[in-house]
């Protein structure tokens, strides 16, 4: 594909890939892709071959369905993760910004939720980094956010090995009792941790979301309750203004990120060959 309009019927493609996925494990059929798109099977077939040439697409030799490839996953995840830290700085700023409370991106890693990411008002600097710090999944209010999507065989997967130790007064005593909160934050949309992880502390948190509509973080504002719990309105507004933020920057197609990946990959090749 060389010329523009064959690198956009391309992407079409791809995105068509992304968003209508085949109930078919081995993929989509050209037909199917046609179809899905509006388009000739024959042009559309033209476009797969090529996709395929190029290793973004793989066909299943025996049913002839086409199915995104594993290295156009892996390249996706790492400019996903690249974005992730270069917009989530940018949402963490935006929150700490409306709300002079500290502001972090959290991730789920086991039964836990670290934070990779932080910003302090000027006023709240001199507080110790969490960043790298885990913290159980069942009293934070990322851990609430990271698993929204979970069902409650998954989530009780998730806790499986957990024990329910109080770290505040309204810690939850057993994995219904955080299921019941769970469900109440879907329902208003982002979680409300008060003293659960430790007396005094209240916090606020939403789900960010892939590429692939799957949460991989959260973006919270956490601070005593004295303060917190009066605003809590306008804390949720901009947690969850900032993450639905930064779940459209993860979607974004533009280039900026995916060039800065290359230079971070070719620098780290070259660092490690200087050492070599």
């Amino acid at each position: 594909m060389t010329t523009d309009s064959s690198l956009k019927r391309g992407l079409a493609v791809l995105r068509l890939f992304a968003q209508h996925p085949s109930q078919d494990p081995r993929g989509h059929t050209a037909a199917e892709v046609a179809a899905l798109l509006g388009r000739e099977r024959s042009q559309v077939s033209r476009i797969l071959r090529s996709l395929e040439t190029a290793r973004f697409l793989r066909r299943d030799p025996a049913s002839l369905r086409y199915s995104v490839a594993w290295e156009l996953y892996a390249r996706a995840q790492q400019i996903t993760e690249a974005r992730l830290r270069r917009d989530g700085r940018t949402a963490l700023e935006g929150v700490a910004a409306d709300t002079g409370e500290c502001a972090y991106l959290g991730v789920l890693r086991g039964a836990s939720s670290v934070t990779i990411l932080e910003s302090m008002p000027p006023a709240l600097s001199s507080f110790v980094s969490w960043v790298g710090r885990a913290y159980p999944a069942y009293c934070s209010d990322a851990g609430q956010a990271l698993l929204f999507d979970a069902d409650d065989t998954e989530v009780a997967a998730v806790f499986a090995r957990t024990a329910f130790v109080w770290h505040g007064p309204n810690t939850p005593a057993d994995l219904d009792d955080f299921l019941a909160r769970l469900n109440a934050a879907r329902k208003r949309g982002y979680t409300i941790v008060d003293q659960e992880a430790e007396p005094g502390l209240y916090s606020l948190a939403a789900p960010v979301r892939d590429f692939r509509g799957e949460i991989v973080a959260a973006v919270q504002v956490v601070g005593p309750r004295r303060r917190l719990e009066p605003a809590t309105a306008a804390c949720a507004d901009s947690v969850v203004r900032w993450s639905d933020w930064l779940t459209a920057a993860l979607r974004s197609t533009d280039h900026e990120t995916d060039e800065e990946t290359d230079e971070e990959t070719e620098g780290k090749t070259d660092g490690k060959s200087d050492r070599d």
